[in-house]
């Protein structure tokens, strides 16, 4: 019998799990009301996974910003994650070309992206793509040793450029 770990799930200092309820993915308006079909489900969500994820839970930014950081975040990771070089070795087959390294998901991922950015600013869409798109937290955006004021205006700068992408997006009614 293996020793007990000393380390609790709960002392994991890169989790923090909590139970939210989300939206089906296999829902099917086709059967409705169906036992089998609910439109929602239960989901364990782990908190520090990213710090949007940290600001919703902590109710800094509501469901407009964090729908607007999620779409961020989806163009981000289809732009920049699924790259390839073209295998010039590769034989083609059957009389084709080549493929194509870039997909039609990536361009229409750089073409909102580049439309995006002079509405935030260099500056905005910095940030931004820091924080959403890389995964960096508030804290090591503004440096280590940085003041509780510097990190509250780097959250509070996020959370007017997630309003600029609601409104861009058509999110939310907030002016």
């Amino acid at each position: 019998m293996p020793a007990p770990s000393k380390r609790t799930p709960s002392s994991d200092p890169h989790r923090s799990l909590r139970a939210v309820t989300v939206a089906n993915p296999y829902y099917s308006s086709a059967h409705d009301g169906d036992a089998s079909n609910p439109r929602t489900i239960p989901a364990i969500v782990n908190l520090k996974e990213s710090a949007i994820t940290m600001l919703a839970s902590r109710g800094r930014i509501d469901a407009a910003q964090l729908a607007a950081a999620t779409r961020f975040r989806a163009l981000w990771e289809a732009m920049c994650r699924s790259t390839r070089a073209i295998d010039y070795g590769r034989e083609p087959v059957d009389g084709g070309g080549h493929a194509d390294p870039i997909s039609h998901r990536q361009m229409h991922a750089a073409e909102e992206l580049r439309r995006i950015r002079p509405l935030l600013g260099e500056n905005g869409f910095s940030l931004v793509s820091r924080i959403c798109g890389e995964g960096y937290s508030l804290g090591e955006i503004v440096g280590p040793g940085a003041s509780k004021r510097a990190k509250l205006k780097a959250a509070r700068d996020l959370r007017e450029f997630l309003d600029l992408l609601c409104e861009f997006w058509n999110l939310s009614s907030r002016r």
